[in-house]
């Protein structure tokens, strides 16, 4: 023959690469995707299809995006194509939060000590351009990740339309009588002089004076028996604000507490809780000589007691907000500093005082400390304690305060006038909404959603029982005026809805910019008056919390008031965030949805965890520890990346190294090489031409499609629950053990030496076809670039789409028609025996008796349960075990024979029989049988024939 027996056979050929690129090769494909408007093509696809609307929560444009914004968008995007891929219409609309104090911040460094000179307007448009800027940056990001989406039309909260929605929302509220305004204490920022909700409230460890401060006792219907000193009793109280301290109105007891007099060493008797005595006396150094019988606290209400400084009497007053767990058990009130303070005072008519400008200094109360602010004031105040007498003790205490999100300062409360959203029905100085009550039609939609992981229903209604009025009025310019007109005549609040509507009009013309390039009487309709005969307005100067903007979104984005939008159905299949997100958007969105709707505007709330370090440690730039998601693309390549989060159980926290990224890219070297022998054994294979069919396969392949068939309805049923790490080690078990090292091993055989066109290696390449196609659209939501190089290169029937992510997830069906019982519990038997033959081999080996399976003939001895099955598979036994021959004997096995942990089968291994076949490696005694070709064995002497015979055909043919 002509030919080296090298090139007769069949060995793969195939132009999919071995070393991913994925860095230099997923740009090039993204640009494919864009230029082949993929997104659109795949939505024109399922136009007529269900729809399924995740909607996309905005995160705001400021920096680059970090590792959490990145697994947060990538879930997002395996949702959107899993659905997809199972057949629905999936539209993915993202979204950016453009207006507030993230925003306003950065410009306001950037304008330096310019700021004061610039106009509203024109602050406005630095913070849109600046707003743009990172938006394009974002969005450059993460298409990098492989995230189809509406790039080219995503939703901003400073658009016109989006605007205009957002006053809509609002003067619904208002409508509906959700809104009042009024004095109350809110967390305020003194750096930057606004209002904050509590979801603009971060914890962080701060170090504050630690003070116990006596108020002596002046009336009380009970006093210690024994005292002859009246003056020298006091109420003992700790706080960590001294500079609340001018503020203080009342002094808290609970009614149930008991409350003793301890008389100390000194002469000195103390009133406080009796079951805090020993820790009051560790913190303070009191030595306590006697105590009085115990008093209830409510025996407290109504007590006097002398200010520690001012020339103020304050009462004794009960609430339920004390506790046992810090301090004296005795609580001092100012209501104009604390939420249960205020209550408190309101029920006791306590004077809502804070003597405080908005930078947070002193403007009255102490003479001497006025323009002092608040954190500079303390040392002052604790200095003028001790001249009084009235300090205990002092100490510091590190502790956990809030924060302003943004800057990263800390804030206080301080009662302001504001505007803010009702929860409950109304009290005495605010009317009852006209509607039902916020807080209670937002608890009865809570059970109507469902939360995964489940514990999330049960922290967002512990959030929505126990939270406030919402605060939604901010000191700043950057966002979304509040639409409230005040007549310049009698200062009343304009109450016409349909004059207050025509606002929204300007908005969807000339965006919110219309509210400061305007006068009030261009804004309302011409001839616009108030009850008392004026018609000259004021406008309120303060705008929207930025958690209203981006709450409303549902309702910009899916129901766009007055414009139904079919394509994007209200109300959101899913919500998916971070678990900071019950707090905020997934809270405020809630809020506004049952103010608007009345309903939930989410079926399905999924929750993530936080991205941490090696360690568990949160990943910081001052740590040290952040690995920002464009490093890892630069270095590994997105789809490393998304192979990351869907290997992670990604609803409790995920971890991030390295080492990880490692471990990971040697997982996914060995997906590939899964795809690349697959592939390699397909290079002259047409699916509408060779394929066999299915009842014409070998029982080995019908029975591996079964597998594959199993494969496919197990990651539907992962891919329907949101499972992703399931479906990964699913697929990455199936590559790396049933096909890599099992099916894959035994079909090389019968792929490289059996004749090219036989229909044993037909069937081999029909089933591999299958297979490859299966997983390519089973990973397609994970590894985006991966499946779609992938396909590129997979041979396709001519229906098939060009792109993977046109496809639909495989059925089971499409791998094998049904279920072969018979057949599965035959392998099952078959592949126990085949455990057992490998170990004897590995013995073998190890022992120096033969070098490879090839090597050996193995002889099995086995009992009567197995005996029928091993002679009915006795042609097929040496390609399962990879050997030259097998032998069954019957009887006694040798005293060479390996006894193993299969009942009733023993192995032994001898040297095979014969010559080793120079084209297939296998050992016969039929080697040399034709002079044509000496070298070779009986089995490749057809194939040969047949090869030469195609040969002289073309040849003639030519």
């Amino acid at each position: 023959m002509s030919k080296p027996l090298k090139a007769t056979l069949n060995l793969p050929r195939t132009d999919f690469p071995m070393r991913a690129n994925l860095p230099q090769n997923e740009p090039r494909i993204l640009a494919q995707w864009e230029d082949g408007k993929l997104y659109e093509r795949i939505q024109e696809a399922r136009k007529r299809n269900p729809a399924y609307v995740l909607h996309d929560g905005p995160p705001y444009p400021t920096g680059t995006i970090h590792l959490g914004t990145a697994l947060n968008k990538i879930l997002k995007d395996m949702v959107v194509k899993s659905k997809t891929m199972a057949g629905f219409r999936a539209p993915y609309v993202p979204g950016w939060d453009c207006h507030g104090l993230p925003i306003e911040t950065q410009v306001e460094k950037e304008l330096g000590g310019k700021k004061g000179r610039v106009t509203p307007v024109e602050f406005r448009r630095i913070c849109r351009e600046f707003a743009l800027r990172y938006v394009d940056q974002h969005r450059r990001d993460f298409k990098r990740l492989g995230v189809l989406g509406r790039w080219g039309d995503p939703y901003l909260t400073m658009s016109k339309s989006y605007e205009a929605c957002i006053a809509d929302a609002f003067l619904t509220f208002l409508e509906k009588g959700y809104v009042f305004r009024g004095l109350k204490p809110v967390y305020w920022c003194i750096h930057d002089r606004t209002a904050l909700a509590e979801a603009e409230v971060e914890y962080e460890n701060h170090t504050s004076p630690s003070i116990w401060v006596r108020y002596r006792l002046l009336e009380s219907a009970y006093r210690p028996p024994d005292q002859k000193d009246k003056d020298r009793v006091y109420a003992l109280v700790w706080t960590t604000t001294p500079w609340t301290l001018p503020a203080s109105m009342a002094l808290a007891f609970h009614p149930q507490h008991k409350y003793v007099f301890a008389a100390d060493e000194r002469g000195d008797t103390y009133l406080l809780a009796q079951e805090l005595l020993d820790s009051v006396a560790r913190e303070t150094g009191l030595h306590f000589d006697s105590t009085s019988p115990a008093f209830q606290g409510d025996s407290f209400a109504g007590a006097k007691f002398q200010h520690p400084f001012l020339d103020r009497v304050v009462p004794g007053v009960l609430g339920e907000h004390v506790t046992l767990e810090q301090g004296s058990g005795i609580v001092h009130t100012a209501p104009g500093h604390g939420a249960e303070d205020f209550v408190v005072g309101q029920e006791y008519g306590l004077q809502t005082y804070a003597p405080l400008d908005d930078d947070g200094r002193f403007t009255e109360g102490l003479p001497d400390y006025k323009g002092k602010t608040v954190f500079d004031a303390n040392p002052a105040i604790i200095e003028l304690l001790k001249s009084r007498g009235a300090l205990v003790a002092e100490s510091k205490l590190q502790h956990s305060y809030p924060h302003c999100w943004r800057c990263h300062n800390p804030v206080i409360f301080r009662a302001t006038e504001q505007w803010f959203i009702q929860l409950d029905s109304g009290s005495a100085s605010v009317p009852a909404p006209k509607a039902k009550a916020l807080r209670r039609l937002a608890l009865e939609e809570i059970p109507k959603v469902k939360w995964t992981p489940e514990w999330g229903r049960e922290r967002i209604h512990e959030m929505i029982a126990h939270r406030p009025d919402w605060c939604i009025s901010r000191q700043r310019v950057w966002g979304v005026p509040l639409v409230i007109f005040y007549c310049k005549k009698c200062g009343k609040r304009l109450e016409d809805f349909a004059a207050l509507r025509q606002v929204i009009r300007w908005f969807e013309k000339e965006g919110a910019d219309a509210w400061y390039t305007r006068s009030a009487e261009e804004l309302l309709p011409k001839g616009t008056a108030c009850s008392c005969g004026g018609t000259k307005w004021r406008k309120e100067t303060d705008i929207l919390d930025v958690w209203f903007d981006s709450g409303s979104s549902h309702l910009a984005v899916l129901d766009p008031p007055g414009k139904p939008n079919a394509e994007l159905p209200w109300p959101a299949d899913m919500y998916l965030e971070g678990p900071d997100q019950y707090r905020g958007w997934l809270h405020s969105s809630l809020l506004i949805s049952v103010g608007t709707r009345e309903r939930a505007p989410y079926r399905h709330v999924l929750t993530h965890g936080w991205t941490l370090d090696e360690q568990g440690r949160p990943m910081s730039k001052s740590l040290g520890n952040a690995i920002l998601p464009t490093e890892i693309c630069e270095k590994w390549g997105a789809d490393l990346l998304r192979l990351w989060v869907a290997s992670q159980d990604y609803h409790s926290d995920v971890r991030m190294s390295t080492n990880v990224m490692t471990q990971l890219s040697e997982a996914y070297f060995k997906i590939r090489n899964t795809f690349r022998f697959a592939l390699g054994n397909l290079f002259d294979f047409d699916p509408s031409r060779d394929a066999v069919a299915e009842d014409s396969l070998e029982e080995l392949d019908r029975w591996m499609l079964g597998r594959t068939s199993q494969l496919v309805t197990k990651c539907s049923e992962f891919y329907e629950s949101f499972d992703f790490h399931r479906v990964y080690h699913a697929v990455y078990n199936f590559c790396v053990v049933d096909l890599s090292a099992f099916y894959f091993d035994i079909l090389k055989d019968r792929l490289y030496t059996f004749a090219p066109k036989g229909c044993e290696r037909r069937s081999a390449q029909t089933a591999i076809y299958r297979i490859a196609s299966a997983l390519a659209r089973l990973l397609a939501p994970i590894l985006v670039f991966t499946t779609d190089e992938v396909w590129k290169h997979l041979p396709r029937e001519a229906t098939a789409p060009g792109e993977v992510h046109l496809t639909l997830f495989p059925r089971p069906g499409e791998c094998c028609s049904f279920p072969d019982e018979a057949l599965e519990r035959r392998w099952a038997h078959l592949l126990k025996v085949r455990d057992v033959v490998l170990k004897s081999l590995e013995q073998a080996r190890n022992a120096k008796q033969i070098n490879s399976g090839l090597e050996a003939r193995v002889e099995l001895a086995a009992n009567r349960e197995l005996t029928p099955l091993l002679r009915d598979y006795a042609a097929w036994l040496p390609t399962l075990f990879i050997v030259s021959q097998v032998d069954l004997v019957d009887g006694r096995p040798p005293a060479t024979a390996h006894s193993q942990a299969l009942p009733g089968l023993d192995v032994t291994v001898h040297r095979a029989r014969g010559k080793k076949c120079e084209r297939c490696w296998n050992y016969s005694l039929r080697v040399g049988e034709s002079a044509d070709y000496p070298t070779v064995c009986e089995r490749c002497l057809p194939v040969l024939r047949e090869i030469e015979g195609a040969s002289g055909t073309a040849g003639a043919n030519s």
